[in-house]
């Protein structure tokens, strides 16, 4: 059974550390998150990594593609997700694992993804959520890997919005928090589904949405958001 936290830190603890660096990760936790959010790529051959951009140039300064960069030849300080995992293991975090794929390569990165966590999940851990925009990406891991839960991740309201969800057999939705709407909100929560946000800063904000019915807040300052929650 999965059980997800009131808080996720995105991409570790962004408003702190370099985003999805597992320095990023080790704050989340000292400032009190249980789980972090983090976004797999493949290398250009093939090797998970951390990165959320198809570019490496915004978070390290090389201006090359993840696409066509093997994993010997990535920037320090970017790490394999089986590094990650190492790291959720020693720290004690669960992880809502965004598979944020090239393009092209949406079946193939959810499945190696879900490989790499069967063969790498510390058993100490809560189980993983996995997420994506891309409903290929979830398809292929639910094929592979039925076992690990997953969320669609959708920026705003979308008419098919349950019949995507349905397809993938999402056990919920992570949104956009600014764009999330009541009606939206009660209809999320009436099918049943958890309903998760990013990426919210604002305690004020995080606040009205958990009194909305929101379930997870993901922030880039999960102290701030867990001490307005509390």
């Amino acid at each position: 059974m999965l059980q997800l936290p009131k808080v996720i830190g995105h991409r570790g603890a962004a408003a702190y550390s370099p985003e999805n660096t597992l320095e990023s990760f080790r704050e989340a936790r000292r400032r009190g998150a249980t789980w972090v959010e983090t976004d797999i790529k493949l290398t250009a051959d093939g090797v998970p990594i951390v990165m959320h951009d198809e570019s490496l140039k915004r978070t390290t300064g090389v201006d090359r593609l993840v696409a066509q960069t093997p994993r010997a030849e990535l920037p320090a300080g970017v790490p394999t997700f089986e590094e990650a995992i190492a790291c959720f293991g020693e720290e004690g975090l669960g992880c809502n694992v965004e598979i944020k794929p090239c393009p092209g390569r949406e079946a193939e990165t959810g499945r190696v993804v879900v490989e790499t966590l069967r063969r790498c999940w510390p058993a100490h851990l809560p189980a993983p959520l996995l997420s994506s925009f891309k409903d290929e990406s979830l398809a292929a891991a639910r094929a592979a890997a039925p076992e690990f839960a997953r969320a669609l991740l959708l920026g705003k309201f979308v008419e098919d919005w349950r019949a995507r969800v349905d397809a993938v057999a999402a056990l919920g939705v992570n949104t956009n928090g600014e764009k999330l709407t009541a009606p939206w909100t009660c209809a999320i929560k009436d099918a049943g589904l958890v309903l998760g946000v990013y990426t919210i800063d604002d305690p004020k904000v995080a606040r009205v949405l958990v009194g909305m019915g929101v379930d997870v807040v993901i922030t880039d300052a999960p102290d701030v958001i867990l001490a307005a929650l509390a």
